[in-house]
């Protein structure tokens, strides 16, 4: 099992405590760290702070050396697909190969419509924009689509992870567990007990017989990040039983985070 460590983009975002949890959990033997993506939610869930998500990942990067660094999820329609993809190849370069692309649809109808994507167009744009994306970085010049469309237009260097960063595919929607089918490397899901998991990875079994899966994509691997709460060796062999590759866990709050880095750290890795 590979342990990854969610939630140093939130609350406690001062950078010196930022940069020393990341060396913290990657000492730990921690395989991963993982920042949510929101840009501007509504006035009455946006308590704490938070940082951006492409920054926040940057800078865990520039903070560490070993340890893989992954969004978990960017929400996918409320980015612009040809700067997107520069920005992650451009990380995927500076930390030397180690990010991981979580994406999903995003469900917040304020945030959305705060970035100009009206909620209808939200899994359309998704496919498209993972199109473009992956069109940028195997070098293609252009591009025709229903949202995007470029001509003669290149973007260099391509990544150093080839064909390109891993991509995630998150969400407990058939639509999504088609998607990770056609589009993931693997698939994240959210906050789901064993039970919940079995019951997610039964949907996306038969989403993957209803779906062509492309070549060269490989086996999807598996992450998930439990709900809150103590973790033990057993609660690990359950999800290892199930199939799940990665746990990424998140403290139960901020003054947490240390606590669980060194308790993970010491029992489980």
């Amino acid at each position: 099992m590979k342990f990854g460590l969610y939630g140093l983009h939130r609350d406690s975002v001062d950078p010196a405590t930022v940069a020393a949890r990341a060396r913290q959990a990657e000492a730990a033997g921690f395989e991963s760290l993982w920042v949510g993506d929101h840009i501007a939610l509504p006035a009455a869930d946006a308590t704490g702070t938070r940082l951006e998500a492409v920054v926040a990942v940057t800078y865990l990067a520039a903070m560490t050396t070993r340890i893989r660094v992954g969004i978990g999820l960017i929400v996918l329609p409320q980015r612009q697909p040809v700067l997107l993809a520069k920005q992650l190849t451009s990380l995927d370069l500076l930390s030397a190969g180690r990010l991981t692309v979580g994406v999903g649809v995003g469900y917040v109808q304020p945030e959305l419509h705060a970035l100009g994507v009206p909620l209808a167009e939200r899994a359309a744009r998704t496919e498209e924009y993972l199109a473009v994306m992956r069109a940028l970085w195997a070098g293609a010049p252009s591009y025709t689509g229903q949202f995007v469309s470029f001509d003669g237009v290149l973007q260099r260097p391509g990544p150093v992870q080839l064909p390109h960063p891993p991509i995630v595919v998150g969400g407990h929607s058939p639509a999504a567990y088609r998607r990770a089918v056609r589009h993931g490397n693997g698939w994240y899901g959210w906050e789901l007990d064993p039970a919940g998991t079995a019951e997610a990875l039964g949907a996306l079994a038969a989403a993957g017989r209803e779906t062509e899966r492309p070549a060269g994509l490989g086996e999807l691997e598996i992450t998930m990040t439990p709900p809150r709460g103590p973790v033990d060796q057993d609660l690990v062999r359950r999800y290892a039983d199930l199939g799940v590759h990665r746990l990424i866990l998140q403290p139960g709050s901020d003054a947490d985070t240390e606590a669980l880095i060194d308790t993970v750290g010491a029992t489980l890795i």
